[in-house]
């Protein structure tokens, strides 16, 4: 760790100093209304449970824990959690969620889901590219597994599943209207509403923003790669990434009595394509994507004596668009030889797509000690147009050949990047919960999952949790998850140096973990995490097609505390470590870093202010085996906060400070085949926002 970094490591103790000792009887109901309810979770059975006897890793973000913290994004409230870290794509500069130590390209390895259904798109098989971020104000709580989830969620609950909750009208009572400005040329503004209508309940929320993005400086990009070897100069480096966006987010939420209808849309306009969609920088190229969510369910507890029922129906379009083809390299570009391209090589694949998912479950308590859910359902996922312009062909060695006058051609009926398919799934699982002995309980999943393209797969999961005294919890546990190949892995046919492989098996994963939680005080919380995970079947690039060729196994671990020190301050933090092995190579499977530290101080004071400090340190990242650039650098960050929450007929106003001492950031490019950015991926400097809400 730097200097800078102990520095403010030693500021957020030294806040310590400044506060009483003294804790009064009505000290935890003070914690609650700060820091909301994180005592419970849902998503590691399905249903609502004590968060210390979950039979999972897990940690719950609240809205309090957001609004202390100063984060305006859900990547900024992700990197806070332990054993999860935010890295970048070249592409887009789009988030991956790195969960222990498990890096790809695209970050498929991580099921996201809002309200439990998964968010997931087909064509890559991650949260999709084109995301241009995602506001927190609306979020009620986000619940995070960190390990295998597919013994109750199925496909990509891999290392980790992440599900955000959306604010009901309980959450919301009254209405709020907020404004935002800063850095970056960044504004939003957003108004959200809860209440009744009737005897229904009511939840909306309307937010409108857009920002020119951080615009640092990628020194040499692929072009420069390619212009070393051919003797060009057409590269564009050093230039700018672009992340910029113009963004339009709604939801809206009823419920009456057992049934509940939400709807959801989620617009990205003029995304930025960072550092290029071929990691060659490209100052045109233009992108837009377009989520429509819907869903309605139904749930009784007491359905009958020992019986409880439930169903669920969802519906997502999402379409991704490019107004203004991407420059995938610039005028005067030679690609493996294809010739130069007096007018660069433009394109880019479109998509357009349904999903509909149908589910339902019934829980079973007439058996003594046990409570047993079982539950089915279906998913019809279809990725139903396709279109492709572009100004260049492929050659079958990979050369990109330009068109004649250098001409955009429409490929999409003839040779386009992936024609249209469809994807249905089937699927059933059972759980059983014993709590077979005073103190101990066991929890036992079973899943099948049978896809039309590639087959079935079956994912089991097992947890003993030990109450070994008041105030400590023990967990061993043991489970297996897979990731679907995504449809680009499948079904991609024109670039020959990533084919798709229609014979591809999913991606297997079998972990074990063991986990305390002590209470070690009445003021003091410590939890301690390991774990051991084998992945299998992995799939990567072998000669320019997809194939089940890698694997790898890690260990590593997780230690995070929560210190009330007094009645107006609280100290968070956590460390996690992990080594992950390519198995094939014996070397280090590169790019995640193996230890990161996170802390934080909130102080409350004068009332109804609060003042906060965060650190976030992340070390020893290493290349892959083959990359020969220099070891990413270490970094250390620091933000502060300073807010007052707007109650009824008040206004609140908020002050956040990014990145203090302008810290250089990187994040890996990852290297795969004639794909690598020289010096990484720049991250954005200092940067500040001032915030107002109102409340009526």
């Amino acid at each position: 760790m730097n200097q800078i970094g102990q520095l403010a490591l030693v500021a957020v103790l030294v806040l310590n100093v400044s506060a009483a000792w003294a804790q009064s009887l009505d000290e935890e109901e003070e914690l609650l209304l700060s820091y909301g309810d994180k005592a419970t979770i849902s998503i590691a059975t399905g249903s609502q449970q004590s968060l210390r006897r979950a039979p999972a890793v897990a940690t719950v973000i609240t809205a309090e824990d957001i609004a202390a913290m100063g984060a305006t994004d859900l990547d900024e409230v992700l990197e806070t959690v332990p054993g999860v870290h935010v890295s970048r794509s070249a592409n887009n500069y789009a988030p991956l969620y790195v969960v222990r130590g498990i890096y790809t390209q695209f970050n498929p390895q991580v099921l996201v889901m809002q309200n439990g259904v998964p968010v997931t798109t087909l064509y890559i098989g991650n949260k999709g590219n084109i995301w241009g971020g995602y506001p927190v104000e609306h979020i009620a709580r986000i619940e995070i597994i960190r390990g295998p989830g597919s013994a109750l969620y199925g496909a990509d609950a891999f290392s980790g599943v992440i599900n955000i909750i959306t604010k009901a009208a309980s959450d919301t009572l009254g209405t709020e209207f907020g404004v935002r400005t800063g850095s970056f040329s960044t504004n939003n503004a957003w108004v959200q509403h809860g209440g009744q209508w009737g005897p229904v309940d009511v939840s909306a929320y309307l937010r409108i923003g857009s920002s020119e993005g951080y615009k640092e400086t990628i020194r040499a990009d692929q072009q420069t790669v390619i212009d070393n070897a051919t003797g060009t100069r057409a590269s564009l480096a050093p230039g700018p990434v672009r992340t910029g966006y113009d963004a339009v987010d709604g939801n809206i939420d009823l419920a009456f009595e057992k049934w509940r209808v939400r709807g959801g849309y989620k617009f990205r306009d003029n995304v930025g394509v960072g550092a290029g969609i071929a990691s060659a920088l490209d100052p045109v190229g233009r992108q837009r994507s377009e989520r429509i969510t819907a869903d309605v369910s139904w749930t009784d507890t007491q359905f009958s004596q020992n019986w409880g029922v439930g169903f669920a129906a969802s519906y997502l379009h999402y379409a991704q668009t490019i107004p203004t083809a991407f420059q995938l390299f610039p005028p005067g570009s030679n690609v493996r030889n294809g010739g130069v391209a007096t007018n660069g090589h433009l394109g880019g694949p479109e998509t357009w797509e349904r999903q509909l998912r149908l589910s339902m479950f019934a829980t079973y308590s007439g058996f003594a000690n046990h409570s047993v859910r079982m539950g089915g359902g279906h998913d019809d996922l279809d990725l139903y147009k396709t279109r492709e312009m572009r100004n260049f062909t492929y050659s079958p060695t990979g050369a990109l050949i330009p068109n004649p006058g250098g001409v955009l051609v429409d490929y999409s009926d003839s040779n386009p990047f992936m024609f249209p398919h469809r994807r249905q799934v089937d699927y059933v699982y059972v759980q059983d919960e014993w709590n077979f002995a005073k103190d101990w309980a066991l929890t036992t999943g079973l899943r099948h999952d049978r896809y039309s393209d590639f087959g079935g797969t079956t994912n089991p999961r097992v947890a003993l949790v030990w109450d070994a005294s008041l105030d400590v919890t023990a967990k061993l546990m043991a489970g297996r998850a897979f990731r679907a190949p995504s449809f680009n892995e499948v079904y991609s046919i024109t670039n020959p140096v990533a084919l798709g492989n229609p014979d591809l098996r999913p991606e297997v994963i079998t972990t074990v973990e063991t986990a305390f939680s002590w209470q070690a005080r009445r003021d003091l919380q410590l939890n301690l995490s390991l774990f051991h995970y084998d992945m299998k079947e992995a799939i990567r690039l072998v000669s320019g097609t997809y194939a089940n060729t890698g694997a790898q196994h890690g260990d590593g671990g997780e230690l995070e505390a929560v210190w009330d020190a007094s009645r107006s301050l609280r100290l968070t933090g956590n460390y996690s470590w992990q080594a992950a092995i390519d198995d094939s190579t014996g070397q280090d499977a590169g790019y995640a870093p193996h230890h990161h530290v996170y802390g934080r101080a909130d102080w409350h004071f004068t009332g109804n202010w609060m003042l906060g400090t965060q650190v976030n340190w992340v070390a020893d990242r290493r290349r892959a085996a083959g990359d020969t650039r220099p070891q990413i650098s270490d970094y250390t960050t620091v933000d502060l906060s300073l807010s007052t929450t707007a109650k009824r007929q008040q206004w609140g106003l908020a002050l956040g400070l990014r990145n203090v001492f302008n810290a250089e950031v990187r994040e890996p490019s990852v290297a795969v085949p004639s794909v690598a950015l020289p010096n990484d991926l720049p991250m954005a400097p200092f940067s500040a926002y001032l915030q107002a809400t109102y409340r009526m």
